[in-house]
């Protein structure tokens, strides 16, 4: 009989572990564990992740160490927020001024060795499960999107924007029906006057009309899917009709219209790429899109001679005032810039401060859980090249919304910045506490497709801090 994949720990309280594997096994014992598992009423109803990938550094951002040893010091001097006793680097100074919307969790991390790589680290901060177990793990959004449906008619229940950083291909549907997969938007920047989404532009040659007159015919057709109720082939049919409703509805293409908002929002947020990523985020969690990933990578161009690859890897020269790829870089700055610069520190500081006032002056905060996620952090000690290097002993993330208490920070690092000394978290916890906080049940688990029940978080606690 089919037994339980990753049977966590909460399977076993109350039960013995013979037994608790007897139990799960039987189908209608399963069935009757359910029933009494219910999701309730969360307290977010949407959530919006700002995933920052690359590996930002956190000593030179939300954990200032002013005390650590010379040679590993950041040069930015830590600063005072709206908050007595809590301390950002200079690089946040508006942020600094909505310390009291946020909670700072300074104690991430995850084991070496585990996802201390860009590609695994962001699939664990995706999924909230350490990737290469023998079942591929679905995103966050898309167990979300699975759990909870969706509440915009015309858009997908997730939505990746843009989506073509290089690690966005690590995002998972994993074993979830097709119509929960992520929508990636794409478009190479943002900030271009009259942007669109590629995707959503209907072909000219064919017109609706034809259009419809296909949709029809694909409805009729004797594909076996109509007579199929199996959930795969119910997903096919609901990501169909979800793609049809996108085509046609025009509230679909509004919703992305950024020119539909004042200039003076848009100057607030900044007139870059980040910039109007964090904007359009806003806008399609207004239209009440159930899970938002805003994944940025500032693309190249002839204001960032150099700049191909603006993400947070500073291997090389993180303290550079403009490119990083200087003599005797070591290839991994090739493509960034410094993490002082505008189109990295000063774009993510305005960009996310606007975002928070934005949304709390609208009261999307009330409902919604905004959260700034790194994949990992980096190294407390400055390498030859003057960067520093992947570190998963500790790092930060930010959370806001949804009731998470402002003006607060959870856990600690030590002197240096390279261990958790305080209310150690991880990525199976913070996953954990996005699924609490939308009102699922941690004990309700989803079916493999063998039938075997998985848990959606079976390592990971709620960060309880945050309720």
């Amino acid at each position: 009989m089919p037994r339980p994949y990753r049977l966590g720990r909460r399977n076993f309280i109350g039960i013995g572990m013979a037994g608790g594997l007897s139990l799960l096994n039987n189908p209608e014992t399963l069935t009757a564990l359910e029933g009494q598992h219910r999701d309730r009423p969360g307290r977010a109803k949407n959530v919006l992740v700002i995933l920052e990938q690359g590996g930002m550094s956190h000593t030179d951002t939300w954990d200032p160490k002013p005390d650590t040893l010379v040679q590993q010091l950041s040069p930015h001097k830590p600063i005072s927020t709206t908050v007595p006793g809590m301390q950002f680097t200079e690089l946040l100074p508006h942020t600094s001024k909505v310390a009291h919307k946020l909670s700072v969790i300074r104690s991430m991390h995850h084991t070496t060795g585990i996802a201390n790589g860009h590609p695994k680290g962001t699939q664990y901060t995706l999924s909230g499960h350490v990737p290469g177990g023998p079942l591929e793990m679905p995103d966050i959004g898309s167990v979300v999107a699975h759990r909870m449906g969706s509440s915009c008619r015309y858009l997908s229940p997730y939505i990746m924007a843009p989506g073509n950083s290089e690690q966005a291909k690590e995002s998972r549907l994993g074993f979830m029906p097709y119509d929960t997969q992520v929508f990636k938007t794409g478009g190479r920047d943002l900030s271009e006057p009259g942007w669109k989404v590629p995707g959503l532009a209907l072909n000219k040659a064919i017109g609706e009309s034809r259009l419809r007159n296909r949709l029809n015919l694909l409805g009729n057709l004797d594909v076996g899917l109509p007579n199929n109720h199996s959930k795969k082939a119910q997903g096919w049919q609901q990501a169909i009709a979800q793609a049809e409703e996108s085509l046609l509805n025009p509230k679909s293409k509004l919703a992305f219209d950024l020119e539909q908002e004042p200039d003076q929002l848009r100057d607030a947020y900044g007139r870059g790429h980040r910039g109007q990523c964090y904007l359009l985020g806003r806008r399609l969690i207004e239209q009440d899109v159930r899970f938002v990933t805003i994944d940025v990578r500032e693309p190249l161009t002839p204001k960032t001679p150099g700049g191909t690859n603006l993400n947070w890897d500073h291997h090389d020269f993180i303290y550079a005032t403009g490119t990083c790829n200087l003599p005797g870089a070591g290839g991994g700055g090739r493509g960034r810039y410094g993490i002082g610069t505008w189109w990295m520190m000063g774009s993510v500081d305005q960009a996310f401060a606007a975002l928070i006032n934005d949304m709390d002056d609208r009261g999307l905060l009330e409902d919604t859980l905004v959260c700034f996620v790194t994949e990992f952090g980096r190294t407390p000690k400055l390498n030859k090249a003057q960067g520093r290097d992947h570190w998963t002993g500790a790092y930060s993330i930010v959370m806001a919304g949804a009731g998470v208490p402002g003006g607060q920070i959870i856990g600690a690092s030590d002197r240096q910045g390279g261990y958790v000394t305080q209310s150690a978290y991880t990525p199976d916890d913070y996953a954990a506490t996005v699924y609490r906080k939308l009102g699922l049940n941690l004990e309700k688990p989803l079916r493999a497709p063998d039938g075997r029940p998985i848990l959606l978080s079976a390592n990971g606690n709620p960060i309880r801090e945050v309720f």
